[in-house]
C-alpha cells in the first residue's frame, strides 16, 4: 500500500504564506538554500529529516504552479515510472513530468479522474 508521506502549500506571497502559517500554527519554516522551496515541520524530525512521531507528515511550500489550484498531498511509491504509467491507465493525467530532486529522489505530479492534483514521490535507495 502507497503511502501519503508529504504536502505542499501553494503561495503567491512567501513572506505572507511562511508568517500565516509560524504564527497560526507555529510550524519550523524554512528556505532550502538557493531553491524556491520551503521545508514545513509540522512534528520534530530526526536527523534524516523524518518525522519523529509516528502517522506525522511534514511537507514544503512553494510558490503557485500554474497546475496546482490548492494544497497538494504526496504518495510515496516504490517506482515512479510504473506509477506515472498506472496514473494514465486508470484514467488520470500526468500535468508535470517526473523531475530528479537532488540525490534524493523522483516527484511527479497528476490530476486524478476527479480534477484533484497530487504528488508522487519516490526516494532514490542509499
Amino acid at each position: 500500500m502507497d503511502k501519503v508521506v508529504h504536502f505542499e502549500i501553494p503561495f503567491e506571497d512567501n513572506k505572507r504564506a511562511v508568517k500565516f502559517y509560524k504564527e497560526t500554527f507555529n510550524w519550523k519554516i524554512q528556505q532550502y538554500g538557493e531553491m524556491k522551496y520551503w521545508g514545513v515541520c509540522t512534528v520534530e524530525i530526526d536527523e534524516k529529516h523524518m518525522p519523529l512521531e509516528k502517522g506525522a507528515i511534514n511537507g514544503g511550500m512553494l510558490k503557485r504552479p500554474e497546475f496546482m489550484k490548492g494544497p497538494v498531498i504526496t504518495i510515496n511509491v516504490k517506482n515512479i515510472d510504473k506509477a506515472i504509467e498506472k496514473v494514465k491507465e486508470n484514467g488520470g493525467k500526468i500535468v508535470h513530468e517526473k523531475l530528479k530532486v537532488g540525490d534524493v529522489g523522483y516527484t511527479a505530479y497528476f490530476k486524478d479522474t476527479e480534477g484533484n492534483v497530487l504528488g508522487l514521490w519516490q526516494e532514490i535507495s542509499k
